[in-house]
């Protein structure tokens, strides 16, 4: 109906709070860069195949689909800096979670800062923020690793060189290739320069936070990011007691559904589960029709990647089926059974979801008190 066609005297609605999980954006639908993309994963996959290390293609398959989003992002108006940034968080972050493991109480303390770090970049910046969730999924997924030193280092360095081909695949099919060195060099000077600031005290940091939040007050984003820290730690305690390697997905869910917003966070967990179903159902369709063989597994798991990435920005339960699909497949590269995984996916989604919500419990309270479901002061906090 045209803003025209109101009936007189009515005021207009807005959506439901739940029609992220039911409207498509087909507008953002794009196929070039999906397939530049996906491509890089393709690559790592099967050049791990060929030289008789599927395993090692794997992971590194894994570093390129992540930092394959990046260019969705924006760092200091530039397109290669948050996948740079990327490459070196996820890197790290996947050494600390390898050596930490599930089993430790080191991976609470690790899965804290980074939900601190999260909620404080979300609370300043898109592209910073986009780096810090990464690196806290790569924390947790590399937690269900666990290893001494040496392979942590190999585990993180194919990682990085995942995410490096992808980098390379992604600039040269954008005719980026000559900001490339300038946005390298950009990055390693300003990780120097933060460095050398190391005179500055940490108490004075902190006092410096609350002025830079954009669109949050101070209380807002210490509100946040205190649901946030609250939400990680249960959700990882949850994983630790559960003890079994596929557990990670329930903080990593947590971590990426709760929002700001008690019906953001709502929304998106509805949707996550919803997408983690559908695509567990389609990944064991595949599985039950295929021969496991690794070439297969490798085409159909790119394909997949490209789905996520082509429908990233179009709905988020679609992406999520996409991306569920996904993973079912990179997983079976390592001679995981593919049902047990599309299974534990689903329900361990389900269970980090109902976390993240939960945690939300005093904003819910608020609304039934008010009387409204979607007050304009709980978007902010």
């Amino acid at each position: 109906m045209a803003a025209s066609e109101i009936p007189h005297g009515s005021a207009p609605t807005g959506p439901h709070f739940l029609a992220d999980i039911y409207c498509f954006d087909w507008k953002a639908f794009r196929f070039e860069l999906p397939l530049m993309s996906a491509s890089a994963v393709a690559l790592c996959l099967f050049t791990g195949i060929a030289v008789g290390h599927p395993g090692g293609g794997l992971i590194a398959g894994g570093g390129a689909f992540t930092v394959g989003f990046g260019p969705n992002q924006r760092i200091a108006d530039s397109r290669l800096i948050p996948m740079i940034a990327a490459v070196l968080a996820t890197s790290a972050a996947a050494l600390a979670g390898t050596v930490a493991g599930h089993n430790d109480y080191w991976l609470l303390v690790a899965a804290g800062v980074c939900a601190v770090i999260y909620g404080v970049l979300t609370t300043r910046h898109t592209g910073l923020a986009w780096v810090g969730q990464q690196a806290g999924v790569a924390l947790l997924v590399a937690s269900a690793f666990p290893t001494g030193p040496k392979p942590a280092l190999e585990r993180a360095g194919l990682l990085a060189a995942g995410g490096i081909v992808q980098l390379i695949v992604t600039s040269a099919g954008l005719r980026l290739i000559p900001d490339l060195q300038k946005d390298v060099l950009y990055v390693a000077t300003s990780m120097l320069n933060a460095v050398r600031q190391e005179d500055r005290s940490v108490l004075q940091l902190l006092r410096e936070i609350p002025q830079s939040f954009p669109c949050f007050s101070a209380s807002q984003a210490a509100v946040y990011s205190t649901r946030l820290l609250i939400t990680i730690l249960i959700a990882t305690e949850v994983y630790r007691r559960l003890g079994i390697q596929s557990g990670y997905w329930i903080p990593m869910t947590a971590l990426l559904v709760q929002k700001p917003a008690w019906s953001e966070s709502l929304t998106r967990a509805a949707a996550r589960v919803l997408g983690t179903l559908a695509g567990a159902w389609l990944g064991s369709l595949f599985i039950a029709h295929i021969a496991p063989r690794p070439v297969y597994l490798a085409a159909i798991t790119a394909i997949f990647a490209l789905l996520a990435y082509a429908t990233n920005s179009v709905n988020y339960a679609l992406f999520t089926t996409a991306l569920t699909g996904y993973i079912v497949f990179l997983l079976s590269l390592n001679e995981i059974p593919g049902m047990v995984i599309a299974h534990r996916r689903g329900w361990c989604t389900a269970i980090g979801a109902g976390i993240a919500v939960l945690i939300h419990v005093d904003a819910l309270l608020r609304l039934r008190a008010n009387g409204r479901m979607v007050p304009s002061a709980e978007r902010a906090s």
